[in-house]
């Protein structure tokens, strides 16, 4: 699964990554994005890239209550197909979630460590994800979204079996594009190479929502807090 991760980019090079046209958010840093928080993402409207916040876990339009989105921050890339939240949204609804890094836990016996992984050179990228709007009992429009996960590569699988799904840069185009055919769709959902990645140790402090200060990203030394 993914249930943490981070933004720390200039919103400049963000904007130039992803050749976004409009940005919609008070954009800032983040060092430990959490579910239920909104999320930097980016839609394609009528050929327009944007850049909105959207609350991360997803709440179906058909939904009675906004916690069902505590159950819904990942979507199984296997089942996207077949699961009624997700189905009828990998046609219409996809958007990408901005991020630079996310964390996944390591168990050894009692004890958990975090790691932080990132792509490349630690440039900024994005998750394939869906996105959905529902309504509050007093009318207010939210939109949420989802991050579709895949099987571990290499480098994630001996600390975690799954891992969310990474977007290559020339993937961006056509997941946004809502006229791609279904089966190309379906192709970009797979492992990022574990060879294009790199991953170290951070402080347990990840694990505290509460807790969303600069020094979260550094690498420490194993055994240390």
């Amino acid at each position: 699964m993914c249930g943490r991760f981070t933004l720390t980019t200039e919103l400049d090079d963000i904007i130039q990554t992803f050749s976004i046209e409009k940005n919609l958010m008070d954009y800032t840093a983040r060092y430990n994005i959490a579910p239920s928080q909104t999320v930097a993402v980016i839609s394609n409207d009528e050929g327009t890239r944007i850049m909105d916040g959207y609350r991360w876990g997803l709440v179906p339009r058909w939904a009675k209550d906004v916690k069902i989105g505590y159950s819904m921050i990942n979507a199984r890339a296997e089942t996207v197909e077949s699961k009624p939240a997700f189905r009828n949204l990998l046609s219409r609804n996809r958007i990408i979630l901005v991020a630079d890094g996310f964390y996944e836990w390591k168990t050894d016996g009692k004890e958990k460590q975090p790691y932080r992984f990132q792509v490349d050179s630690g440039r900024v990228y994005g998750f394939a994800g869906l996105f959905d709007e529902w309504k509050d009992p007093t009318g207010k429009l939210i939109r949420s979204c989802t991050i579709i996960t895949t099987t571990a590569n290499a480098l994630v699988q001996p600390i975690h079996d799954r891992m969310p799904v990474i977007l290559q840069p020339e993937s961006v185009a056509p997941w946004l594009d809502s006229s791609t055919d279904r089966k190309q769709v379906l192709e970009l959902l797979k492992p990022y190479p574990a060879e294009s990645m790199f991953k170290y140790p951070v402080s347990k402090k990840v694990g505290n929502v509460k807790n969303i200060e600069s020094d979260l990203i550094n690498k420490i030394e194993l055994n240390s807090k």
